[in-house]
């Protein structure tokens, strides 16, 4: 079951959010406030299908309330830290790079570099919120696998991000590497948790019948791995903390895993071995 009446709303909404987005980064001339917007993208989206399966059918089944509360939850913890983490601080350097390659005119040009561009890949991603929500089979296992799954993820974005906060606020950790707490088994705990909620949200919708929206956790996935999540952030993250690079040696990237001992630390070969 599809409803495009009920999607193209929720673009509508997010690109009005968007645009939202950038009339405010405007004096601010801080573009990294879409940061802050990307989780809210989700909670609106949810709330603007909930309230149009609300309008069509008059009630709704026990999964569309969930699927809406745990994106919810998930949307505003996750709204609250970006937004602490970057209050009154400059510009972060992603974008400060991309002003920098897209001036003069950022100030406009951002508004489909920057807050569109996010508008559209929300909406296409939250499809397992409207699948979710559309579905009429009861609740069952496989939403107990996917609330399960929900909470590893949350548990690990969360954890993860109290960890590192807590990390950098000491100031004899300025230039050092995190490899504490879960930052142990995994370089990115946080993406690592936010790939997990979104194959959780994947299986609520499976268990409606919304097989088709695999689409969306392949793609958070493939951001998260290649696009704005790893790749970005590891480009030149070792000229910044030398430390890193063994980090890279230690530590599996994404899934986490148990860590290893630098290849340089390994006992050399003797004639004798």
């Amino acid at each position: 079951m599809f409803d495009l009446a009920i999607f193209a709303t929720g673009l509508a909404v997010a690109l009005a959010l968007a645009l939202l987005g950038w009339i405010l980064s405007i004096p601010l001339k801080n573009a990294g406030l879409a940061d802050s917007l990307w989780p809210l993208f989700f909670v609106l989206l949810g709330l603007s299908y909930l309230l149009g399966m609300l309008g069509l059918a008059g009630e709704l089944q026990g999964r569309a309330w969930l699927v809406f509360t745990l994106v919810a939850l998930w949307g505003g913890r996750l709204g609250v830290y970006i937004t602490g983490r970057n209050w009154g601080e400059p510009e972060d350097r992603r974008y400060r790079a991309m002003r920098a390659a897209n001036d003069p005119g950022f100030w406009w040009k951002s508004i489909y570099l920057v807050f569109g561009l996010q508008a559209i890949l929300a909406w296409v991603i939250s499809l397992p919120l409207l699948a979710a929500m559309l579905g009429q089979a009861p609740l069952g296992w496989l939403d107990a696998a996917a609330a399960s799954l929900w909470v590893i993820g949350l548990g690990f974005e969360a954890l993860g991000d109290r960890q590192l906060a807590r990390f950098k606020a000491q100031p004899g950790n300025a230039g050092r590497v995190m490899d504490r707490g879960l930052w142990r088994y995994t370089r990115h705990p946080n993406y690592f948790g936010e790939a997990c909620l979104w194959w959780a949200f994947f299986l609520f919708a499976l268990a409606a019948g919304g097989w088709w929206t695999l689409v969306s956790p392949v793609l958070m996935t493939w951001l998260l791995l290649r696009v704005s999540g790893v790749s970005l952030l590891e480009q030149d993250i070792g000229e910044r903390r030398p430390g890193y690079r063994e980090y890279i040696e230690c530590t599996n990237a994404f899934i986490p895993g148990p860590p290893r001992r630098p290849a340089h630390h390994t006992r050399p070969e003797t004639p004798n071995d």
